[in-house]
């Protein structure tokens, strides 16, 4: 008994160490981003370019797929309720609201981490093990600057665009079950959206797709430039990367739906 108390102690310990190493991660991120430029020393706009063609263009089939398929599987999940009260016309405002609050920005985040984290870690972790990272280092160049800061950049960028293409490609499988299944009026269904989709949704959506691109950026090159023991490290610190984030999303998704539905904001 003693030994399993002072096991939950040490991984607690192990924990709380980890999460400031990611805080102090994260903020020598934000030093190279927005206070070494003015010194000369920014991030490459070469490697943020890339980054973006990595992370933004190339992950943008997967989220119209997973998008429009969660649109046409919420109408018609929906309408299966609604024609119970004669009220299938909300069918619209139902997958409009419930796309750009929630699952538009959650389900981009999981495809992002699961595609995006995952390679990450994998090439952080690689040049980690094979000393890539100290070779940049004993060259005077700040691994932060050259690796971390592009892709942090990058996924701040192109998260929240494919978010907000998600939210229109999932309204749009919606529209297909209204129009095509539940022969509501094109004009109608999309006016019906349009009528009680606010800003506020909108917004709430965006912010939550900002924080989840810095969770993945973080914990991705955290595992990364923590990885040790080879091959064999590299997998298991890409398998801690995504797990970790998929949790972590959720559990930031919990926090702030909760921050704005109790508050003004």
């Amino acid at each position: 008994m003693k030994t399993y108390i002072e096991n939950i102690g040490a991984g607690a310990l192990r924990t709380g160490a980890q999460i400031w190493d990611i805080f102090a991660l994260f903020f020598n991120t934000l030093f190279w981003i927005f206070l070494a430029p003015f010194k000369g020393k920014g991030p490459s706009r070469k490697l943020v370019f890339e980054q973006m063609v990595f992370m933004g263009l190339r992950s943008i089939m997967i989220v119209f797929f997973v998008s429009v398929f969660t649109g046409i599987v919420l109408a018609m999940q929906s309408a299966y309720q609604l024609e119970k009260m004669d009220a299938t016309m909300y069918v619209a405002s139902l997958v409009g609201v419930s796309l750009t609050r929630e699952l538009g920005p959650v389900l981009t985040a999981l495809v992002i981490a699961g595609r995006c984290g995952a390679a990450i870690t994998a090439e952080l972790g690689t040049m980690k093990v094979t000393e890539q990272i100290e070779a940049l280092e004993t060259i005077a160049l700040n691994p932060v600057r050259f690796l971390v800061a592009p892709r942090f950049l990058a996924l701040l960028v192109m998260v929240p665009c494919l978010t907000i293409m998600g939210d229109m490609v999932g309204m749009f499988g919606g529209w297909l079950v209204g129009v095509y299944n539940l022969k509501l009026n094109s004009g109608l269904y999309i006016d019906t959206t349009l009528r009680f989709l606010e800003n506020k949704d909108m917004l709430t959506g965006l912010f939550k797709s900002v924080v989840f691109s810095m969770l993945i950026c973080m914990i991705g090159c955290y595992q990364g430039l923590n990885t040790k023991g080879g091959a064999e490290g590299v997998g298991k610190s890409t398998t801690a990367s995504v797990v970790t984030s998929f949790i972590m999303i959720i559990l930031a998704d919990c926090i702030l739906t909760g921050v704005f539905y109790f508050t003004d904001i």
